[in-house]
């Protein structure tokens, strides 16, 4: 890497905001020996912009990877023409066959993949081995961090000079959920023939890993036959595709148990209906270091959001000696993203009977203060959501108000994002990865505080080790986050109201790690002047209900409340 090269680099024809002093700093973080550079940048600082210039100052023999975790943002950098020099790659299933008879259909179960024998004569002109050929050469590719993640060990993609990762806060994150084993009836074959123990602890014990070993087989049995056939269907194709990761994952798991004597380093979760089985690293950092360390010389980590560089880097395997933390300040007006307190109680789940019909009420209020603007309401799980529609239903306060389930959570944000009618979302798990800028939203609501969820047999090994700062700051991050959905540039504004309680004690015991800017918004929080609720509900054409009648309180049994569910 050339650190003087970083200003040259940089691609944009003039520098906005801070952008000068941040590549100043960068440039002086690797000059002076650093092998990562964690740059912590709130939104619209242009982290793609300092990406791309950190990425160019690759040795022009080592180039660069760039990485992003969702495809979205990934689409962004593709749209982006002051980023158009970045190759981007993506999975298979993402290109459509050129092929007669195959046109239209995912690469990924398209002749070539379910043919052993076939050899495509359009190859050549293959969208997805194109774009793979030209990422491949190319200076700079771009790619999803899962498909980095399973690109380690490729000739084509091999070790480059620098590695850029966006949105680097989740690293640790992505690392845990894609080394994680599921093991049940859903996608093992013939599971209620096969002897699953009842765990007496999370650990992974003898008869569990008698268990996984029986398991692992049976899927090197079954995967054998689907290799070996000639002709394979698409539904098959992608059975067989699912069987080589899972039994690859399963093999991690068995050589760090049974060779490296490292069961310590796993837990086991099992549903009490069907013994499936969740298998969850302790310490992903060994799986990084394949997957990531040791495929680049140089780092650079963006992220708004990683609060404390130190135990950061510790999580994910890092040397903290060759590390260097750059904080871009914010340039976005105060008043334009202001935060507001209209903590109305807790909502840990013992209490949460007694709250949610006060954030009900909150919300009639709302929609009648923003009877013109769209807004978003983070419920943080489906059996929130439920209930806060229900409550709103029961007092025809829903006219503008829609919803999405797990199963159309895509279409139904993009429809909302598209809808020029002032709607409210009642949203779940969008709190990262969202960019509704202008009048897409211009509020939101945080219901409840994102604590990880300590049924979680990973989250609760941490917090019996003492890892309550950890804890804290994993729900900071996300508050953090889920703040800056609405406030995208300079120029933008959007209001941010704080429903639950808890949120106030987490922001004061979180003051030390507490970016400047954020703090700057924490400390200007107020309490807004709301309508009266009898007023605001004759506003949005709903009418009271009738007193005493009682309120429903049920738990979402939603597999994707997941670790970010009810604690």
């Amino acid at each position: 890497m050339n650190p003087a090269a970083i200003d040259a680099e940089f691609p944009a024809p003039a520098y906005r905001g801070v952008q000068d002093a941040a590549i100043a700093d960068i440039t002086e973080a690797y000059a002076s020996g650093a092998m990562v550079v964690i740059v912590r940048a709130p939104t619209g600082t242009g982290k793609s912009l300092l990406a791309r210039a950190i990425a160019g100052a690759a040795d022009p023999e080592g180039k660069a990877y760039y990485t992003t975790p969702q495809v979205s943002q990934l689409d962004d950098v593709g749209s982006n023409p002051l980023l158009d020099d970045i190759a981007i790659i993506r999975g298979k299933r993402n290109y459509g066959c050129i092929l007669p008879g195959d046109r239209g259909q995912p690469v990924n179960q398209a002749r070539c993949a379910r043919d052993s024998n076939f050899e495509c004569p359009e190859k050549q002109r293959c969208p997805y081995f194109v774009d793979r050929t030209v990422a491949a050469e190319a200076p700079i590719a771009g790619m999803t961090l899962a498909y980095f993640m399973q690109t380690a060990g490729s000739e084509l993609f091999d070790a480059r000079d620098v590695i850029v990762i966006d949105e680097a806060h989740g690293l640790l994150e992505w690392a845990e959920m894609y080394a994680t084993i599921r093991l049940g009836p859903q996608n093992v074959p013939g599971w209620e023939t096969l002897t699953i123990p009842r765990l007496d602890s999370p650990r992974p014990d003898r008869p569990v890993v008698e268990a996984v070993e029986e398991i692992h087989s049976e899927l090197e049995a079954t995967l054998a036959e689907l290799e070996g056939a000639g002709s394979l269907s698409p539904q098959d194709v992608l059975e067989r595709d699912r069987l080589r990761e899972l039994v690859t994952r399963i093999g991690w798991f068995r050589r760090d148990v049974e060779q490296m004597r490292h069961s310590d380093r796993w837990v086991v979760d099992q549903a009490a209906e069907t013994a499936a089985l969740a298998i969850k690293p302790l310490n992903p950092a060994p799986f990084l270091r394949h997957t990531v360390w040791d495929r680049g010389t140089r780092f650079a980590l963006l992220s708004a959001t990683i609060l404390d560089p130190a135990a950061y880097c510790r999580g994910v395997g890092l040397p903290s000696g060759r590390v260097r933390t750059v904080d871009v300040p914010h340039t976005f007006p105060l008043e334009h993203r202001p935060l507001f307190d209209v903590m109305v109680g807790e909502m840990t789940y013992d209490v949460r009977g007694q709250t949610l019909p006060k954030i009900g009420r909150l919300l009639v209020q709302l929609l009648a203060m923003h009877p013109d603007t769209k807004g978003l309401v983070h419920c943080h799980s489906y059996a929130i959501q439920q209930q806060l529609f229900e409550q709103l239903a029961e007092v025809g306060a829903t006219d503008r108000v829609v919803r999405h389930t797990p199963d159309d959570r895509d279409a139904v944000l993009e429809r909302w994002k598209q809808e020029t009618a002032p709607e409210v979302l009642l949203s779940v798990k969008m709190e990262e990865a969202l960019d509704l800028h202008d009048d897409l939203c211009r509020w939101q609501v945080l219901c409840k505080a994102p604590y990880l969820n300590t049924s979680d047999s990973r989250v609760q090994h941490r917090l019996d080790a003492g890892a309550w700062d950890w804890y804290n700051r994993m729900a900071l991050r996300r508050i953090i986050q889920a703040c800056g959905r609405v406030v995208r540039s300079a120029d933008d504004h959007g209001a941010t109201y704080l429903a639950d309680a808890s949120i106030g004690g987490l922001f004061e015991r979180s003051q030390q790690v507490m970016p400047a800017w954020f703090r700057d918004q924490v400390d200007a929080m107020r309490r807004p002047s709301l309508p009266p609720y009898a007023e605001a509900l004759a506003a949005v054409g709903g009418a009271e209900r009738p007193s005493g009648r009682p309120q429903r309180t049920r738990r979402s049994d939603s597999t994707l409340d997941g670790v970010w569910g009810d604690e």
